[in-house]
């Protein structure tokens, strides 16, 4: 038996038992080895489906281009399925991804476009709108969008559910993954919840994202978002693919726990694979911690290889410089606001205050910068030295609103952002960052935080 191009060994993998990372877990773990699909991830498959959609509705035809935003897994799916199809290709990435990614795109063939990370969705820069835009300024182009595109979805209710019913023998009992797109987690939980309406499923999330409030809440929170650095994970936006209703719990995990697990997987259990493989093993096993039994089986899906991640989570050196290595003690966002003991309580100044009200304030408090609140939302903020500035031109100023002298909002940061991090972010333009703890507490960390956890 032979296959005529590649694309026919998409699908049909293995599922393995995890022995070690899962020590006093009840019940039993498996995952789904996505890297023994032919491009190295689970991606393969929603790549191959969008084509086969496309081409059958005449939107993608012969000699065409194919366009799409990525975060590299899916384009190099794409990039075999337009090898094997005789198309071009030409994708966007965020500058978070890993060089190895980028390299592995160009290897393909493929044209690859770098985007900046930290802009919104609809800012003309980001790789979601470039994308768009090729597409709209090249003739015979297609944009497969798998963040809209529910073939996508479809891709994993026609071969990944099926396979891990089939694999189980219909005893999972709960299912965990990480949700980007949305297709693995909600076409694999569809096809599974219609065999046995009682499987749990766990999606995992990552801080920075809005999935887990948006779910627990109804509210899209723009203030849950924030830059973090585990890839395909997580998103700032709701994708079409991403089926609240079939997704039972979320569960966030930090960028730190992420890399430890990744490496944990490689050394413990064999499994060389990508960093938000360690996300989903992480996450899941911190739901069954507390909640499976057993006669319980958990099935975990590890999206892609470690090959992608050579330089960043496999490469000690950069583990060390973000904190990530338990064998190094770094100070983190975390342990600042754990140090502070409750003390740090955050003042904030509404959009539409005086300014001589909020001078006041920040004499009275002694405090040097405060936040600019609207509606609940950190829309701008006021330091010290931008005020004197202004006084001394207009003494007048001071009955004029906020909103007419304010700097740019304090970004915020993740918990586990190191200090290193975190002192590269507090700068002359940038006098305080934001974080937000686990029961969405905003917390300020200002250059006298640096300075103190320093010299501690």
């Amino acid at each position: 038996m032979y296959y005529n191009s590649l694309i026919e060994a998409i699908g049909n993998t293995p599922l393995v038992k995890l022995n070690s990372v899962t020590k006093g877990i009840k019940g039993t773990i498996l995952v789904k080895v996505e890297y023994f699909n032919p491009g190295n991830s689970m991606k393969d498959r929603m790549a191959l489906k969008m084509i086969e959609d496309a081409e059958k509705a005449g939107v993608l035809k012969p000699g065409g281009t194919i366009i799409e935003g990525t975060s590299g897994n899916t384009g190099m799916g794409l990039a075999l399925v337009a090898i094997a199809k005789g198309y071009k290709c030409i994708f966007t990435l965020s500058d978070k991804q890993s060089q190895e990614k980028i390299n592995i795109l160009r290897a393909m063939g493929a044209e690859v476009i770098v985007c900046p990370t930290n802009v919104a969705p609809e800012d003309p820069r980001s790789y979601y709108s470039v994308a768009k835009k090729l597409n709209k300024d090249i003739p015979n182009s297609f944009y497969p969008n798998q963040y809209d595109n529910l073939s996508n979805t479809a891709a994993h209710y026609e071969t990944t559910g099926p396979e891990i019913w089939e694999q189980t023998e219909g005893k999972v009992t709960h299912y965990a993954a990480g949700v980007g797109t949305g297709g693995s987690m909600c076409g694999t939980a569809k096809f599974l919840k219609e065999q046995n309406p009682n499987i749990i499923t766990v999606g995992i999330d990552s801080y920075g994202s809005v999935f887990k409030k948006y779910k627990e809440t109804g509210q899209f929170d723009e203030n849950e978002i924030y830059p973090y650095m585990t890839e395909g994970i997580g998103e700032d936006i709701l994708p079409k693919n991403v089926d609240f209703d079939l997704i039972d719990n979320f569960i966030k995990v930090t960028d730190k726990d992420a890399a430890i697990m990744t490496r944990r997987l490689a050394r413990e259990e064999g499994l060389f694979v990508g960093w938000s493989c360690g996300s989903a093993v992480y996450g899941a096993l911190e739901y069954a911690k507390e909640h499976m039994k057993e006669d319980d089986m958990m099935v975990v899906i590890l999206p892609d290889h470690g090959t992608r991640y050579l330089a960043k989570v496999y490469n000690d050196n950069w583990m060390k410089d973000h904190g990530f290595l338990e064998s190094r003690d770094f100070a983190t966002a975390k342990d600042i606001v754990t140090s502070k003991n409750g003390s740090d309580k955050l003042y904030t100044v509404q959009k539409t205050e005086k300014i001589g009200e909020v001078v006041k304030m920040l004499n009275k408090e002694g405090i040097d910068q405060v936040p600019v609140v609207e509606n609940n939302h950190f829309v701008g903020s006021i330091s010290t030295t931008k005020l004197l500035e202004k006084l001394i031109e207009d003494p007048d100023i001071k009955n004029k609103e906020v909103s007419e002298v304010m700097d740019d909002p304090m970004p915020f940061v993740a918990m586990d952002n190191t200090l290193d991090v975190l002192s590269s972010m507090i700068n002359k333009d940038n006098k305080a960052v934001l974080v937000r703890d686990q029961a969405h507490e905003v917390h300020i960390i200002t250059q006298h935080d640096l300075l103190r956890a320093m010299s501690n």
